[in-house]
């Protein structure tokens, strides 16, 4: 398993290649905050959450499309300034979407 050097601290790299312990947390964090900002917009958060979770489980990249197009949907329905945008940039981020 590799490490890289992210503003002095070492996020640990899957082999999927990607830091799944950040996106989980970012994922539960999304979960989160859609809750208490947009209820109808949970189940996109979810989608997102359980294939995050699968990516965990069964040590491969998680679902990049479905992930996608699931925060879309949160992007089009969530306010500027929002934690649940903010979740949702972050999540793009560490995905490279």
């Amino acid at each position: 398993m590799s490490t890289y050097n992210f503003h002095g601290s070492t996020p640990r790299r899957h082999d999927s290649g990607y830091d799944l312990e950040t996106l989980t947390r970012l994922a539960d964090g999304l979960v989160d905050a859609l809750s208490v900002e947009y209820p109808h917009l949970v189940p996109h958060g979810e989608v997102v959450q359980a294939e995050v979770a699968q990516a965990v489980d069964d040590g491969l990249p998680p679902n990049r499309g479905r992930i996608r197009s699931n925060l879309e949907v949160v992007v089009i329905g969530a306010g500027a300034g929002t934690g649940s945008l903010g979740f949702t940039r972050r999540l793009l981020e560490e995905l490279e979407l």
